[in-house]
């Protein structure tokens, strides 16, 4: 019976959890609902935190429900489906590998090439040519079903969770221009007539951006680490992969992942966008410069 009595005053004393995130225990209720929630979920409110179901409903508050929408670590709006551009980009990359596979003609404009014909002749086709879009087109296309299937698991792996943390927009903008910076560097780097595709870039891009992400929330290191070492490892022993795009899209997304998490809050966009036009331009110089070598 004493131990029974005692069991019961042990569970009345237990710290609950949050109401989004159950294994997160919390001292903190939501002024309006009363539901337990953790830091991650608390919004300002006039008097104490509000969770974000009831900020969303703006009922009571005497504000219109923009005015105060929950917010995530990186300031992005949370949104009702937290994969959605992660969804998108997957989609767009099997759109283009269903294209190339069809019309195997395609490839030729899409993947990346910095000039044709080579030197000594004047290059009528790639960047140096003109096509500047080949450092789009290529972080899209895929040849073969390994790539995109590797590329495309990684990317729903790391992009999910960078997407919720970041906000869509955020999230987008570290996709696109470590996309770009491994594009950038593979250019500069690599033989003016060597082609080379696939969302690597990209994803490396991501690989940085979650470890400064699981940094900031201290999480344990170690997995990310040990992945990333790998993706390295055999980004250097395997012949045929453009390490120029990897290491690219590495560093800029530790770049711009550190300044989305990191930026104060007073200061927050205009640091988070100001880094990515930062590093844009950087892209931008880079292909300008490796362009008046080769034309």
């Amino acid at each position: 019976m004493d131990d029974q009595a005692a069991g019961s005053r042990q569970d009345a004393q237990r710290v609950p959890g949050c109401y989004r995130h159950p294994d997160r225990e919390t001292g903190v209720r939501c002024t309006r609902c009363e539901r337990p929630i953790c830091p991650e979920c608390m919004v300002d409110a006039s008097v104490g935190f509000q969770c974000p179901d009831c900020v969303r409903s703006g009922g009571g508050t005497g504000h219109a429900p923009s005015a105060s929408m929950p917010r995530t670590l990186a300031g992005g709006s949370i949104a009702a489906d937290p994969r959605l551009v992660t969804k998108v980009l997957i989609g767009i990359n099997f759109a283009v590998f269903l294209a190339v596979t069809i019309e195997r003609s395609l490839l030729a404009d899409l993947y990346l090439v910095g000039a044709w014909p080579p030197a000594p002749f004047v290059p009528t086709q790639g960047v140096a040519g003109g096509e500047w879009y080949r450092l789009v087109t290529s972080m899209f296309t895929h040849e073969e079903i390994w790539h995109i299937g590797f590329n495309m698991l990684s990317l729903w792996l790391l992009g999910g969770p960078l997407e919720q943390h970041l906000g869509r927009a955020r999230y987008l903008a570290l996709y696109l221009i470590s996309g770009l910076a491994g594009s950038a560097l593979t250019y500069l780097l690599a033989g003016g007539s060597t082609a080379s595709l696939g969302a690597s870039g990209a994803v490396f891009g991501l690989f940085g951006a979650t470890a400064v992400l699981m940094r900031r929330l201290r999480y344990d290191m170690r997995p990310i680490i040990a992945l990333l070492a790998i993706n390295l490892v055999l980004t250097f022993s395997w012949s045929g992969i453009a390490w120029e795009a990897h290491i690219g899209g590495l560093v800029a997304g530790v770049v711009i992942g550190y300044a989305m998490v990191h930026a104060p809050r007073e200061r927050r966009a205009l640091v988070q966008y100001g880094t990515c036009a930062l590093v844009l331009a950087v892209v931008v110089l880079i292909t300008l410069m490796r362009t008046a070598q080769l034309a």
